[in-house]
Parts: structure tokens; sequence; C-alpha cells
């Protein structure tokens, strides 16, 4: 699966633009804020329905346009496959495949896998548990769709028992009845999750640290640990235990939804004594693993996006991360960067196909 054409239309700094893809490797080359990650982040569009860097749609619209469009056309086991995406204004997203509109976003996911590796990831560890849990997410939901079911329907139960937590608060009457159909619909879609992303994480583990040993030369050993409330007990008994604090709260304080991943390096804490280079080579190491498994689960070949690969990562761990994508394991491989003599070098030398597309004021030239 690789693909072959883009083309967007009032999309972020884009007036319009067309491209046509190598299947093998893409390089976009220029200044800082010309609008090479814009254009990953349209690739991102078509696999994920929406953005990678901002989830409100309507401020990837172009300024003072009405609407953004991006169409993308896959070759999937030589058949086309066309991908249309458009958003108006103050209207809902549009979301097509082959001109057939879905009716729910949620079936699209997984049909284009894809992996997007970015300075953005640092949130995963830098920020709080959501962004860590929404990776963990976004790995499973490509290639198991009951996952996607049963973390929606949580969360939509999480929402209402929220809500009724908050009314046993404003009414000071308790309804025990009406909370044990929560609990109980909570426990069902949670327990589900849980033991989903528990047999990932064992699963992912060791793939990730492969990869990290194949970036760093091996110079450190690194861990992810899954830390669940459920690790210790049933959910049953953990909402039971959990009730005086989340009447006191008025919002559910215990579950799935709390879920968190620990990062470590050399048996310490990932944030605190980790450099800059170790970070972003966990990061990456984390994404190869991500497309690693999604391959070999899906038995389809996602597509890389690697978006600033240079920020942070001395020459030796982008030397080895180039050569370790451009082997035969890997597919369509996208790449932004602000020197196109850097990757021109490393293509020419381990003999890969590439297209080279110079980004400057808006205006895309290619050059293969």
């Amino acid at each position: 699966m690789y693909l072959k054409k883009l083309s967007v239309l009032n999309f972020k700094n884009y007036p319009e633009a067309q491209l046509d893809f190598n299947s093998r490797v893409n390089c976009l080359t220029g200044n800082n804020g010309e609008g090479k990650t814009n254009i990953l982040d349209a690739i991102h569009y078509l696999s994920f329905c929406k953005s990678f860097f901002n989830p409100i749609d309507t401020q990837n619209i172009l300024h003072d346009a009405p609407f953004f469009l991006i169409q993308g056309i896959f070759d999937v086991n030589d058949k086309e496959e066309e991908i249309y995406c458009g958003l108006k204004r103050n209207q809902k997203k549009q979301f097509k495949r082959n001109k057939k509109e879905y009716q729910r976003l949620a079936d699209h996911i997984g049909l284009f896998p894809l992996v997007m590796i970015s300075p953005a990831d640092s949130e995963l560890i830098t920020e709080g548990s959501e962004s860590r849990r929404k990776f963990i997410d976004s790995v499973i939901a490509q290639f198991d769709r009951a996952y996607l079911e049963n973390l929606i329907s949580y969360n939509k139960v999480l929402s209402q028992r929220n809500a009724l937590l908050k009314q046993i608060a404003d009414s000071g009457k308790f309804d025990k009845d009406s909370l044990d159909i929560w609990d109980d619909q909570l426990v069902d879609y949670g327990k589900k999750v849980y033991d989903t992303r528990k047999s990932f994480i064992n699963k992912f583990i060791p793939i990730f640290q492969k990869y990290y040993e194949l970036i760093s030369g091996g110079r450190e050993i690194v861990g992810i640990e899954y830390n669940s409330h459920l690790n210790e007990s049933g959910f049953k008994e953990v909402l039971e235990k959990a009730l005086k604090r989340d009447r006191m709260m008025e919002y559910t304080t215990v579950g799935i939804h709390k879920d968190d991943l620990e990062f470590t390096i050399n048996s310490y804490p990932l944030k605190k004594y980790a450099s800059q280079g170790q970070q972003k080579s966990f990061l990456i190491a984390l994404k190869l693993a991500q497309f690693d498994f999604i391959k070999n689960i899906k038995e389809v070949t996602p597509i890389l996006l690697l978006d600033d690969i240079y920020d942070k990562l001395d020459d030796l761990r982008v030397k080895q991360l180039m050569e370790l994508v451009s082997s035969d394991n890997f597919g369509q491989i996208f790449i932004t960067d602000t020197h196109p003599t850097r990757l021109a070098e490393i293509f020419e030398k381990v003999n890969t196909a590439f297209n080279f597309f110079s980004i400057k004021e808006n205006s895309i030239q290619i050059s293969s």
C-alpha cells in the first residue's frame, strides 16, 4: 500500500497543491515555516480523519477561506482507493471512500495504516497520562475494531456516571440503583479495554526494546511499565473502594481512563534522567515498534511519516535510523528536513528510490 497522489485546497497555508509521490521515499525540504509538516498532516487526515497536531478542524482551514479539501489516491494491491475529506465552516466534516460517505468516522480507522514520528511526540514524555493513553489507543485502534468500539462505549458510560455523581451531589439524594447500572456497564467495557491494553503492552515491549537498541547502538537499557488500577484488583472492587471519594469529587476517580505508561532508562525515570537525544531515540523506537506491530497484525505495511528527524539526534543515530527505514521491512516513507543535501546523500548511499519536493512560499517543486 502507498499514497500515489495528494491534492489539497485551502488547507493550512496552502491555497492549492497537488503532488505525485514515489512509492518508496519522499523528501520534503524547505525552511522552517514553509509548510513541510502541513503536507504530512494532510496525509495524516487521510488515514485518521483528523489532524495530528490540531484537533479543531476549522483551525486547519486557510485564513479567511470558507472550506478546506484534502483528497488522496492510494494504491492497495494495484487497486486505486480514493479518499476525500472536506470541511465547510459551521458544517459537519465530510469523509468519503470511493465517493461513498462514512456515517461513522471510526469505520475508516485502520484501513490505511500510518505512523507519524514528530517533535510533538515529546508530549508522550513531558505531558500527563492522557497523552500516553492516546498513544496506546491509536496503535490498537488501527488493528482492533472491537477495542475501538469498547473504548467509545466506555467513555460514553463514564460521562453518564459522572453526570449522575454530579446530580447526586447537587440533590443530596444517593441513587444506588442508577449508579449500579452505570457501574456494571463501566466494568464490562473497562475490563475488555484493560485486557486488550495489557496483552498489547506485553507483546509490544520486546519489539520496542529491539528498535531502541538498533537506533542507539545498545548504549542504554530502556523499559515500559503499564500502570492501571486494575493491575491489583477487579474493576468492580476498585469502584466500590473509590465510591466515597467519587461522591466527594463528583466524578469517577478510578478506572482505565486513568491508565498510564511509565518510561525508564537504565531503570530510572526517562523524563528525569535521559538526555534529549536519548528521549528522542526512545520516542522514535516507540513509533517504529508501533509500525512493526501494526504491519505484522494487519499484514499491510503502514505509511511512515518522519517530521524533522534531525531534531535532537546526533549524526550517528540519524544515519542508523535512515539505514533502518530504508530496508525492505519498510514501505512508503515521507521525510521533512531543512537541508536537502543531508537526506540526498543518505539515500543515494543506500541506493533507495526517492523523490525530492522543495517547498518555498506555498510553492512545491519536485525533482527525483
